[in-house]
């Protein structure tokens, strides 16, 4: 069965209204943004972090499900370079609020996290972007990285939610929030539905790419100084 590619563009638009609803919520209601130690410096955070482990992470591992007429070199490219902005966005996001946020009783989720997600983007570069990576530590490590990924996403989806309940409750009474409250809940419900999407594209195996689940061929590649072409064999 051929992965339904309106599934991915309802993906990709559900990502693109989280985002939009994060930042309309952290501008209208939050004051705004700055980046200069102030209070405002905060509302940075829940932006860069449902932007980075969420939305950019979510259809960075959906990526090998949709049919698209590339290789699988460039599709893992293309899988790394997501995560690499996920990974740069997310540490900006924990940045942002340290000075005066750091007794957050979400911030070990958030760290663990990022710190998981580094380590797994990195252990991802060394064994299936390098050519000479052998082909057994490939095999080994395939089910393992594919696994991280989801419990990765799965402990972003949490920290998300997490993060927007503290947000609104130990600000003000809630009963003094009706349309803050309301924008931000409607914020988590997107959130809910992008996160099950993802992982019900994940979790359907019959929309496997066939040709991105081989791991048993070998990606060549010459490395002269002006020009550095790939090949698939």
């Amino acid at each position: 069965m051929r992965f339904p590619v309106s599934f991915y563009v309802l993906s990709v638009w559900l990502g693109f209204l989280c985002v939009m609803f994060v930042c309309l919520w952290s501008g209208i209601w939050r004051g705004g943004f700055a980046w200069d130690g102030s209070f405002l410096q905060f509302n940075w955070h829940p932006v860069l972090m449902v932007t980075s482990l969420v939305v950019l992470y979510g259809n960075a591992i959906v990526l090998y499900r949709v049919p698209l007429k590339w290789s699988r070199w460039w599709c893992k490219l293309t899988h790394g370079g997501l995560l690499f902005v996920a990974v740069v966005l997310s540490v900006l996001g924990v940045r942002a609020p340290f000075d005066f946020h750091t007794g957050s009783p979400q911030w070990p989720y958030s760290l663990c996290s990022i710190f998981i997600d580094s380590c797994l983007w990195f252990v991802g570069l060394c064994a299936f972007l390098l050519p000479w990576t052998p082909l057994a530590v490939r095999a080994c490590l395939k089910l393992l990285h594919i696994w991280m990924g989801i419990a990765i996403f799965t402990l972003s989806l949490i920290t998300s939610l997490s993060g927007i309940n503290e947000k609104l409750l130990n600000t003000e009474p809630y009963t003094a929030l009706p349309a803050e409250a309301l924008f931000a809940n409607s914020l988590g419900i997107l959130v809910v539905i992008f996160g099950l999407l993802v992982l019900k594209i994940l979790s359907n195996q019959k929309w496997k790419n066939p040709e991105f689940e081989n791991e048993t061929d070998r990606v060549t590649c010459a490395l002269p100084l002006s020009y550095i072409p790939f090949r698939c064999n």
